[in-house]
């Protein structure tokens, strides 16, 4: 039987430029799955994809970071591309927000540039991850084990390389945000 994430909240943290297919397609998993999910960024109104290197459609912000709290989510998801964790990294209030689910052991996912986001948020140090080729050495210099695999899981962390990975990616991720907090992994200090 598939993993049901019913009454579950899902926070997709997006800035402008995210790779558009790899917010779409988990979004999608997601909603299957039964999550509710919710459009988490620094734009007010909507934020813009990409499609490779041509802009992509216009989605609806859900709620804004500065009013967001991870304490009302269960698990976050984090696409790539490379302007959106680019904006994000840069911003103390998405680091912080990023910081609460490692805190307290709640699910994370991210693919491909996703997890520079968390090299800023200083929570990749001891886990085993994976993300597009241009950032594996960031992570492991950061201290991350790093696989060139399609996912890799690490208590409730799943990362992915690229838009191709993403039917494996959206398997683990509904799997881990079913098992929900890990508390065998906690941020870096």
């Amino acid at each position: 039987m598939p993993e049901r994430l019913d009454g579950r909240r899902i926070a997709v943290l997006v800035a402008n430029g995210f790779e558009q297919v790899e917010m779409t397609e988990p979004v999608k998993a997601l909603k299957e799955a039964g999550a509710t999910v919710e459009i988490v960024s620094p734009e007010s109104s909507q934020v813009t994809g990409h499609k490779h290197r041509d802009k992509g459609d216009s989605f609806p912000v859900d709620v804004t970071l500065d009013r967001a709290a991870p304490d009302g989510y269960d698990g976050l998801l984090i696409p790539g591309g490379v302007h959106s964790p680019d904006q994000l990294r840069m911003n103390q209030r998405a680091l912080d927000f990023v910081r609460g689910f490692f805190d307290t052991g709640k699910p994370v996912a991210a693919i491909c540039h996703g997890p520079q986001l968390l090299i800023s948020a200083g929570v990749v140090d001891g886990c085993e991850m994976t993300g597009y080729k241009a950032i594996q050495v960031d992570l492991e210099n950061a201290g991350a084990t790093v696989y060139d695999r399609e996912v890799v899981v690490d208590q409730g962390l799943v990362t992915s390389r690229s838009p191709d990975d993403i039917p494996a990616f959206n398997a683990k991720m509904v799997e881990e945000f079913a098992e929900g907090r890990h508390s065998g992994r906690m941020a870096a200090s």
